[in-house]
């Protein structure tokens, strides 16, 4: 679908006229203490702008008014309903906008709903209100339910219940008459072998045996019958309900493409299009759930609706953390990738937008720490890839192969995250490769982490005692990657890969920040980070990690000493480096030589 151009000076005109009249209740005028950015925020990597800092903490007065349920809530008689919700974990966002009247002003959004509910007063609308009573999207919702409720009444009606018990019962029967038969088959043989030796005619034992083999096939036959039987008469209700299940898919289905053609939003041009475009466009799928429900496309959606400018945005979470995501009480987080980056990548064109601070190269420096004709270790500073990636960015590999043009074969053994520093081994033969890829698949190779985390949180307090320096533990908290939120990982213990740290706390500085230091016995994706910053880990997460707490100038997080055998000699060698945060802490920390 083409794009569609929006008169946005009429729409200039209109808030004009408001801003001087009657300012919206979704309008919330400020007094800007600071001058605003230059360009807006990347919002998949940001630090927030003070304006956005002063707006978010209007938006905390408020919600903790609306839970108190004065004359300032959202409606006093669903005060209550909505402190709950808020309260078990919900992300607010702000939008900080250049009125056409001249004035500073910010919105507000929520992600989702709020009590059922996607229009509360003081927050900006939905993108397209899906929520009207007798609107479609409701109506056809109520059909698919009525689906539901036939399912369940079918699973549990008296016929079908009767059925199942049946089919339970000839299944217990026939195994129970089996294994008698069976028994009484393992006596007789011994009687057989006992008459064998007695001179018994051999003849007769084997017809014997031949007999009860037969009986015990047609014994089995018999059964089977009576279970298929049972199976035909249970099937009759299960076909029924598989039948359902079906036509409510092509319905959940035919809804979710309905309700993404109904979701358009605009870009800062003017150009429109809907949610089933950008997606099909950009990922080939149709739209994930609750995509364009999130602040970010509500508070743009809004601002370019009534011809304001956006300056800078921002998203902090409210609430308790949810149990499987890292989600920090007051912590500012960037928009999700999964649901908000293909509609982001619209509705930020025509906008002088910050680059991806991940994306800036770094300056190439790389440490080689100790070289031979087999290995190279290096000390990876905080930044650099360790492959190459999409981006032109340096990577580890990339400056070795320029260092070693020679090498039959370069190759990296492991890997680190862009923004952890530390040892890293390369392999510059195929043997060698092979012999530390066996070493790290048989946990022999030993890797010590140092980390500094946050101070811990009023929240993280509650649920995550302090530790004494030097007390040892392990963390067991099994991950898997967040298919929406890309490469964020979450903690999953039904359907998660084990991911096991041991931990030792060094030393806690007088801001209550403190040095850690990690062995990782499985090597999972940010094992460690999540690790630090779930309240069932450690709870505290790593001073300037933007995905799971807060950004920094660096994540303080480095691979401080490699062990492992040499893939040559078979000598046991070891490096170490030390972490250039450690001077934050003033502290000298007790190491291994070597």
């Amino acid at each position: 679908m083409s794009g569609k151009k929006r008169n946005f000076a009429s729409m200039q005109d209109n808030i004009q006229h408001i801003s001087v009249a009657a300012t919206p209740s979704w309008l919330h005028p400020m007094e800007p203490s600071v001058a605003p950015p230059q360009r807006f925020t990347y919002p998949f990597c940001y630090v927030p702008h003070p304006l956005c800092e002063a707006a978010a903490a209007e938006v905390r007065r408020y919600i903790e008014t609306a839970g108190r349920g004065s004359g300032n809530a959202p409606d006093d008689t669903t005060a209550a309903a909505w402190s709950d919700e808020v309260g078990r974990g919900k992300m607010f966002g702000v939008l900080v906008v250049a009125c056409p009247d001249g004035r500073t002003a910010f919105l507000a959004a929520y992600s989702g709903l709020i009590g059922g509910r996607n229009d509360w007063p003081w927050f900006v609308p939905p993108v397209f209100d899906s929520q009207q009573p007798d609107g479609y999207f409701k109506t056809s919702e109520a059909e698919i339910s009525a689906v539901n409720r036939l399912v369940a009444a079918l699973q549990q009606s008296p016929e079908r219940m009767a059925a199942a018990r049946a089919l339970a019962a000839v299944r217990r029967h026939g195994d129970e008459a089996v294994e008698d038969y069976r028994r009484m088959m393992a006596g007789a043989k011994l009687c057989r072998d006992r008459q064998r030796a007695e001179g018994c005619d051999e003849a007769l034992l084997i017809r014997e045996s031949q007999h009860q083999k037969a009986e015990l096939k047609r014994l089995r036959h018999h059964w089977a019958g009576l279970v298929a039987e049972a199976e035909t008469r249970l099937a009759v209700y299960d076909g029924q309900i598989d039948e359902l299940r079906h036509r409510r898919r092509r319905m959940s289905d035919d809804l979710q493409r309905w309700l993404f053609t109904q979701y358009e939003v605009t870009d800062a041009a003017g150009n429109s299009r809907t949610l089933m475009d950008i997606f099909a466009a950009a990922t080939g799928t149709i739209p994930p759930s609750g995509a364009g429900d999130c602040c970010a496309p509500k508070l743009l959606q809004h601002a370019y609706r009534h011809g304001l400018r956006p300056l800078c945005m921002a998203e902090f979470w409210w609430g308790e953390s949810p149990r499987t995501e890292i989600r920090h009480h007051l912590h500012y987080y960037p928009a999700c990738r999964g649901k908000c980056l293909p509609i982001l990548t619209h509705m930020l064109g025509g906008l002088d937008v910050d680059p991806d601070p991940l994306a800036a190269d770094d300056d190439g420096r790389l440490e080689i720490v100790y070289e031979d004709s087999d290995i190279v270790v290096v000390d990876k500073p905080a930044g650099m890839l360790s492959v190459p990636g999409r981006s032109s960015r340096r990577s580890v590999l990339s400056l070795m192969r320029m260092h070693c043009p020679d090498a039959e074969g370069l190759m990296m053994v492991h890997r680190l995250d862009m923004a952890t520093s530390g040892l890293l081994v390369v392999a510059k033969t195929l043997a060698a490769y092979h012999n530390l890829q066996a070493q790290f698949a048989a946990r022999t190779v030993s890797k010590t982490y140092m980390a500094l985390l946050s101070p811990a949180s009023s929240a993280s307090a509650a649920t995550v005692p302090p530790v004494p320096a030097g007390h040892q533990f392990t963390i067991d908290l099994p991950l898997r990657p967040d298919p929406l939120d890309r490469p964020r990982q979450v903690v999953d213990r039904v359907n998660g890969r084990p991911a096991v740290t041991e931990c030792r706390l060094l030393s806690t500085d007088g801001l209550g920040r403190t040095l850690v230091e990690l062995h990782p016995l499985t090597g999972r994706t940010h094992q460690l980070r999540v690790h630090c910053a779930h309240p069932a880990g450690l709870g505290r997460p790593i001073v300037g990690d933007a995905l799971y707490g807060q950004p920094a100038e660096r994540l303080c997080l480095h691979a401080a000493r490699l062990e492992f055998d040499h893939p040559t000699t078979g000598r046991r060698v070891f490096f170490e480096r030390e972490a250039d945060f450690d001077i934050l802490l003033n502290t000298k920390t007790q190491r291994r030589g070597g």
